[in-house]
């Protein structure tokens, strides 16, 4: 396992078939335990594993930044959000329940919402440890085991969240970790005792996984890349515009799968907006992520910096304008020249057929472009095959609230960007995948309805 500084830092074994075997078994007898508890004492356990990770915030922002090449600023942002999820589920575990139906004569039906069995998580490689969390909280709160495969890149914060669980009184095994590429996912996603998987990464990896849970007719949550559209109108608060921009692209290296990498513009304010964001994209601090006053940290791995550099260069050749960045970045300090590091970079003259404006990059690279009325931007925003996010900037709160219902995508933002309370349900349309994380919605992907029909009087036989 290399850091995004070029170093190894540690070692593992990828888990086999038998190590994968071994985790769904003992996920399976924890769940055994886990399933038979009542809600409030599931949420004891999790609220005592937010504690936890609350109070070890700084020790697992600093791994995760380590793991990941993010700055130490957004990574404590990433572990604050990990155990609000904990915290929010937590208070959902005891509420889970059923509905009664009254039937004539008498007689009623109700349901029981019970858990699914054993849940595996394959997570991505941007955000691990808040990943992790994301799925492994309603699963557990709803009863259920989870079996997690973080990505090869960043496998080392997650075994912390496994440690973090047991310190909390999970049942032992009930939070598994095994490491592994592709070949370790296809034993997860083909074992028989497995109920339910969900999914983060790409668009063909998830097409792969889906295909290999129809096997087993398991239900999956997939949560795949994105092209979002964001949308600044000529009459938005300019300030807080470029802000939201400058979030929605460059968070975590650009490296994050909703981002609004399309950022159209009305044209009577693109100039301005266009002179404004290059000035504060120049400005963002690029470094070691160690440090407090660090914006943007190294990007995964140099194959990764490789493809980015890659899109940069084509979009040139495809008549795109470089206004600032898109170079290899070489920081002072002799211990980071072999880091993973570029400037930010904005790209203007782009127009929709382009490859950079059609295709996820994943890096940190904006494509600015003009419109010139309010139907003809829907329909340009939702020209693409992906659907995971949208934003709009406009002090026109009805414009507002009627361009995000244009919009095909399923997490939208007005006025602000890349803002993603665990309150609220976060999945996406089209491409992007479906089912959701987060929210109350998460409840209905982690578990299953049983009706129960009871009669009260003699069966009448047509018989």
């Amino acid at each position: 396992f290399k850091m995004c500084l070029g170093r190894v830092i540690c070692k593992l074994l990828c888990s086999g078939e038998k190590e994968v075997d071994l985790a769904v078994q003992s996920a399976k007898a924890a769940f055994k335990i886990w399933s038979q508890m009542s809600g409030m004492e599931r949420s004891r356990v999790l609220l005592e594993a937010a504690r936890i990770i609350r109070e070890q915030r700084e020790e697992i922002a600093t791994m995760e930044t380590i793991n990941n090449g993010k700055s130490i600023f957004e990574a404590r942002v990433d572990i604050d959000i990990s155990w609000q999820c904990l915290e929010y589920y937590a208070g959902l575990a005891g509420s889970l329940a059923g509905e009664h139906i009254q039937l004539p004569g008498g007689s009623f039906g109700y349901t029981r919402r019970e858990p699914l069995g054993v849940c595996v998580g394959i997570g991505a490689w941007n955000y691990p440890f808040q990943i992790a969390c994301w799925k492994s909280a309603p699963a557990l709160a709803c009863g259920n085991a989870m079996v997690f495969k973080p990505s090869p890149f960043t496998p080392v914060s997650v075994v912390r969240l496994a440690e973090i669980f047991t310190e909390a009184g999970v049942p032992k095994g009930l939070f598994n970790v095994v490491q592994g590429g592709a070949a370790t996912g296809q034993f997860l996603c083909h074992h028989p005792d497995v109920a339910k998987i969900s999914f983060t990464g790409s668009v063909p990896t998830g097409i792969k996984i889906m295909e290999m849970a129809a096997k087993g007719i398991k239900p999956v949550t997939l949560e795949l890349g994105g092209k979002s559209p964001l949308i600044i109108f000529s009459d938005c608060a300019l300030e807080n515009a470029v802000n939201g921009a400058l979030m929605a692209n460059f968070l975590t290296q650009g490296e994050v799968c909703c981002n609004g990498t399309r950022v159209f513009v009305e044209r009577k304010i693109l100039d301005v907006f266009t002179k404004e964001v290059v000035k504060r994209t120049q400005k963002i601090k690029i470094g070691d992520p160690l440090l407090e006053d660090t914006r943007m940290g190294a990007l995964i791995n140099r194959p990764h910096l490789d493809r980015v550099q890659g899109f940069i260069k084509q979009a040139k050749e495809q008549g795109a304008e470089v206004l600032c960045g898109g170079d290899l970045y070489v920081p002072n300090d002799p211990k980071l020249k072999n880091g993973y590091y570029m400037r930010p970079c904005v790209l203007g003259n782009c127009t929709d057929d382009m490859t950079c404006v059609k295709e996820e990059i994943f890096g940190p690279v904006m494509s600015i472009l003009p419109f010139d009325t309010e139907e003809e931007v829907v329909e340009r925003a939702n020209n693409t095959k992906f659907g995971l996010a949208g934003g709009v900037f406009t002090r026109d709160i009805q414009k507002a609230h009627r361009v995000v219902a244009a919009l095909k995508a399923g997490m939208c933002f007005i006025n602000n960007y890349n803002i993603s309370p665990v309150e609220l349900p976060f999945g996406g349309y089209k491409a992007s995948g479906f089912g959701r994380e987060n929210g109350r919605a998460a409840i209905e992907y982690y578990s299953q309805l049983k009706t129960v029909c009871v009669e009260m009087g003699d069966v009448e036989s047509v018989f």
